[in-house]
């Protein structure tokens, strides 16, 4: 019973956000053609725990990039052992640090197969972040990131090029939307400044962020209606949560919660708090400090959490919030150790050691 009762309560703040919200029609999709493949992309295999940077410097030859992977890979992370860079550092990247480009990024959520299509028959580079266990399957679940250069819909195919496996290996549409789902069907797409306003227009209502959160969270509740014990899509319910929480407030951090409560209730992945870090926000942002902790701890000595700037930072928001404000500093310093350009743990410790 407890359980249906939390999933009511998720599923009313959905109504009441959405009912709180103009929510834009979503124009019909474009038509496009049953097979293509875009091909002016360099392609370099991934070095040690940079497969972002890899794909996202092949993505970047598209529009003449000529550097390797160690350019992106010594801003977006400077420690070689740091596990994950997320879609919105990428961004950041190409949108503030490659200026010789007339190139732009944006990311958002809740995309879909014929969104993709639209972007690769558009011409448009885009890169997919979703769960992945690569062969021979001893490793676990990881996350990745794939760069999407094609499709044929006869063969209900798209091609990537993978930076661990190689350059235009094929993944089929139910794999792609299988393992996408983990991580909230999210995406980045480049596009030339001057292509700004055509790719906006593409995007339809998800232009702007917030309608994309907005019915992005509508799709995952009545995903999670059909599918009530999927940890990923209640993960994801969280996920958009902490999103739409610096305008609900409370309230929105309340219920990230009750969905971070049913995701790890059912089980997720060990690796999970690598790549994205909603339930640490959300358990801090209520005051469940030793929660945060708890995740955190499993993270940390697994050995490679120990190389994920964010969970430091996180941990170190709930010292403070503790009163243990020796330890929240050292653990602030520690996430800078490993990502010295991470502007929330700087901005943190000057705070603290400010006050």
């Amino acid at each position: 019973m407890a359980t249906r009762h939390r999933f009511s309560v998720v599923a009313s703040l959905a109504l009441l956000l959405l009912c709180t919200c103009t929510v834009l029609a979503q124009d019909e999709p474009l038509a496009t053609p049953t097979a293509v493949l875009i091909t002016d992309f360099n392609f370099e295999f991934q070095g040690w725990n940079n497969c972002g940077p890899a794909t996202l410097t092949n993505a970047l030859t598209h529009f003449g990039y000529r550097n390797d992977q160690n350019r992106a890979a010594n801003w977006l992370k400077p420690n070689r052992e740091d596990k994950n860079v997320t879609p919105q550092e990428m961004v950041d990247f190409v949108n503030n640090e490659v200026p010789e480009l007339p190139v732009r990024a944006l990311a958002r959520s809740g995309g879909d197969l014929q969104l993709l299509r639209q972007f690769i028959a558009g011409g448009y580079p885009v890169i997919v972040e979703k769960g992945y266990e690569p062969p021979p399957g001893d490793l676990g679940w990881m996350g990745h990131y794939l760069l999407m250069i094609g499709y044929d819909d006869d063969r209900r195919e798209f091609t990537v090029h993978d930076s661990y496996r190689g350059p235009q290996k094929t993944y089929s549409y139910d794999q792609i939307s299988e393992y996408w789902q983990h991580f909230n069907y999210s995406y980045i797409v480049l596009f030339e400044s001057v292509e700004e306003q055509q790719l906006l227009a593409m995007l339809g209502e998800d232009a702007d962020p917030q309608q994309n959160i907005l019915r992005t969270l509508e799709e995952q509740r009545l995903a999670v209606m059909e599918d009530p014990e999927n940890p990923f899509l209640w993960f994801n319910i969280g996920s958009n949560y902490v999103a739409l929480a610096p305008d609900y407030g409370r309230q929105a951090w309340e219920y990230a919660t009750l969905a971070f409560d049913e995701a790890r209730r059912y089980g997720l992945p060990f690796r999970m708090l690598w790549y994205q870090f909603g339930p640490l926000e959300a358990y801090n942002a209520v005051g469940r400090y030793q929660d945060t902790l708890t995740l955190a701890n499993v993270n940390l000595n697994d050995g490679g959490g120990h190389f994920v700037e964010e969970i430091w930072y996180h941990v170190g928001k709930a010292r403070e919030g503790m009163g243990q404000t020796r330890v929240a500093a050292e653990n602030y310093r520690r996430a800078l150790e490993v990502n010295r350009n991470f502007s929330a743990a700087r901005e943190a410790l000057e705070a603290l050691q400010a006050g």
